[in-house]
């Protein structure tokens, strides 16, 4: 089949590359290169560099909004276009243009968290299982038919980017097998159970301490390894990445031992933590010459 290929971040490039080992990408669209690192020197996307890498023609709209853009598009003659965290807007010409439409490998079980941060939402909301599902895409946010899905459990202690790694493979391997039996047929998501995975906010990314520790051990792992939640040690704000509920009890803050801390009710052992201008480590790495205060903030 002639496929367009739209994404932008790692998690998309599994997707690409499955694609193009069994079907014609007659091309790629990303996101425009962003300033990134000290030199803030233009940076290609994870998408732009696998396209280079695989010698597929690339595109970097800055918007599809315009009729040359549009038109640009359409003539490409794709039987379906595939889109994975492209991250613009797709304007209904766009939609309408591959023959058999756009299809959109989205990392939840819709109509669940539908939006922006599917994955740190099932994380965070403590879920017990997520998975992916191919969708036709329609106007609507997450709203079209849903072609095909894959399910797997949240595993205890899996943080938002273990999820992400184990969903990306997922989901090239599931839009492999529905590209290669399309058309399907799509089934309409229910009215009931729609939920919106709202962008992170990097307020919420502070440990309240006082809060249930089943809430402080979601929040730590559903917010790793972007944005990270984070607490203050000594003035010094230092990122938790990684944690389990832990036995033991005192006021919220209290340092317990090692780097397990008292919460609303229980305790959290934070397993990986990076201090400001450090890489990450393993806490008992990390307290190796540094000790934490009695009581954290």
């Amino acid at each position: 089949m002639r496929v367009i290929f739209m994404g932008t971040p790692d998690f998309s490039v599994p997707a690409l590359r499955a694609i193009a080992a069994q079907h014609e990408v007659v091309a790629v669209y990303s996101q425009p290169p962003r300033a990134a690192g000290r030199g803030q020197k233009p940076r290609p996307s994870p998408v732009q560099l696998a396209a280079e890498e695989l010698g597929i023609p690339m595109r970097v709209p800055v918007s599809l909004k315009g009729a040359e853009a549009q038109a640009e598009f359409a003539e490409l003659v794709a039987d379906v276009a595939v889109v994975v965290a492209y991250g613009l807007i797709l304007p209904q010409a766009v939609l309408n243009a591959p023959r058999l439409g756009c299809l959109n490998i989205h990392a939840s079980l819709l109509p669940r968290w539908r939006g922006a941060a599917p994955i740190h939402r099932a994380v965070m909301s403590g879920d017990a299982e997520t998975g992916v599902a191919i969708m036709q895409m329609e106007a609507g946010l997450d709203t079209g038919p849903v072609l095909a899905e894959a399910r797997t459990a949240i595993k205890a202690g899996e943080t938002t980017a273990d999820l992400h790694d184990r969903l990306s493979v997922m989901g090239a391997e599931l839009v492999v097998d529905v590209l290669g039996r399309l058309p399907l047929p799509a089934k309409p998501q229910p009215e009931d159970g729609v939920t919106y995975a709202q962008k992170i906010d990097k307020a919420e990314a502070r440990v309240d301490w006082k809060q249930p520790v089943a809430e402080v051990d979601r929040l730590i792992r559903g917010l790793s390894p972007f944005p990270g939640a984070w607490c203050e040690v000594a003035g010094e704000r230092v990122k938790l990445l990684r944690s389990r509920v832990a036995q033991g009890s005192g006021a919220p803050g209290q340092v317990l031992g090692g780097f397990t801390v008292a919460c609303g009710d229980g305790a959290v052992e934070v397993l990986e933590a990076q201090r400001a201008g450090k890489k990450p480590m393993a806490a008992a790495e990390l307290l190796k010459g540094w000790e934490l205060p009695a009581q954290l903030d």
